[in-house]
């Protein structure tokens, strides 16, 4: 009776968990929409909102980090268990900087309000758009335990890695047609590599997940389509 009581407990701490990462990670999907919706809008005042969410997940990620430790302190978790365990803390902490991400874009959000609108907004709700379904689909994959849908969230990071090169050759023609856009242009370049970045992110909870389903890592090298570090002329392209 006291061996069903301890697994019982055991299993509910484990859920907690779950329940813990799931609701930073419900945080994290908002405060990005929150981001994108304030950026397409030039909102700065909704802009200023996300700094809040982001604090909230600032402080769960140290929440997950006491009841992970103390899982492993006192329960010394086994196979599956620990390896739950082990994803647990890294998916907490790229949560947290997807969370970064996003305020990032909210701080640009504030300057471009000010600039003439070089009109590449729509490229990149665009590829939010793609990122936020790739973030939803993993955290249901994270909860499911589902390594096929996770696996499938990596294979898509490499449409945004593609989309992202194009939006950077956009702006950069914007950039050397009219020198009124630099301003604005330069500031959507870093949205659009934060947007990107949070997609790398999100393949990195699905490799959690692949973790924690089949014990190892991927096998297969993580398909990347990003050119933009060898942009140098949109027009050339040499």
């Amino acid at each position: 009776m006291q061996h069903e009581h301890i697994v019982k407990s055991f299993d509910e701490e484990l859920k907690q968990l779950d329940t813990m990462i799931m609701e930073m990670g419900g945080m994290a999907e908002a405060q990005f929409l929150v981001a994108i919706e304030a950026m397409v809008r030039r909102d700065a005042e909704a802009a200023v909102l996300i700094k809040k969410t982001d604090k909230k997940i600032d402080t769960l990620v140290g929440a997950v980090d006491d009841h992970a430790i103390r899982i492993l302190a006192l329960r010394q978790p086994m196979a599956d268990d620990l390896r739950g365990v082990i994803a647990a803390l890294k998916t907490a902490s790229i949560i947290e900087r997807i969370g970064d991400y996003s305020k990032n874009i909210g701080k640009r959000t504030k300057v471009l309000a000010e600039c003439p609108n070089p009109g590449a907004g729509r490229t990149i709700e665009r590829m939010a758009t793609m990122v936020q379904s790739m973030l939803k689909d993993v955290l249901d994959a994270y909860v499911k335990r589902d390594a096929v849908k996770a696996d499938n969230v990596r294979v898509r990071d490499e449409d945004v890695d593609y989309l992202h090169t194009s939006l950077f050759r956009e702006l950069l023609t914007y950039m050397m047609e009219d020198p009124k856009y630099i301003t604005a242009a330069t500031h959507m370049m870093f949205v659009a590599r934060n947007i990107e970045r949070i997609g790398d992110h999100a393949t990195n909870i699905a490799e959690n997940v692949h973790y924690m389903v089949h014990g190892k890592m991927p096998e297969e090298s993580r398909p990347k389509g990003d050119a933009s570090v060898y942009v140098v002329d949109p027009k050339t392209d040499v």
